[in-house]
């Protein structure tokens, strides 16, 4: 069974009730000072129109134009989707050293590629100049 250490703060009076998971390794959480549910978070929906920025990082960027992925800008392990809110495909241009489509083996960096009618598109960062495209691309 693993065990649950449970350590108020002196100053407050509020009740945070907790259940310990299975588990034997030890884990730290440090809870907000609001009522909090944890599991899945809603999405943030970014206004980037042109090129994706670093604050776009875990957002869903909603498109009514294409889009440019820069080189040198990430970190690896960011995330940024694409939602192609339009009625027509959109281009999405990789400007990063290697642009892989996933599954596919076959890099787009300097090229375009194309994102379908309503399509969504995950951009994962292996390094700042690294990215692997998921989704309804071609």
């Amino acid at each position: 069974m693993s065990n649950l250490k449970a350590q108020g703060n002196a100053s407050g009076t509020g009740t945070h009730t907790l259940q310990s998971a299975n588990t034997n390794s030890n884990r730290t959480a440090t809870l907000p000072d609001a009522d909090t549910t944890l599991g899945y978070l809603n999405v943030p929906v970014s206004s980037t129109t042109t090129t994706i920025a670093t604050s776009d990082v875990g957002k869903v960027i909603s498109l009514s134009a294409g889009i440019t992925i820069p080189n040198s800008t990430f970190s690896a392990g960011d995330v940024v989707s694409l939602y192609n809110n339009t009625a027509g495909s959109l281009n999405i241009t990789c400007s990063t050293t290697s642009a892989w489509i996933a599954g596919a083996n076959t890099n787009k960096s300097g090229s375009t590629v194309a994102l379908a009618t309503r399509g969504v598109a995950t951009v994962l960062f292996i390094s700042a100049t690294e990215c692997v495209i998921t989704g309804n691309v071609g």
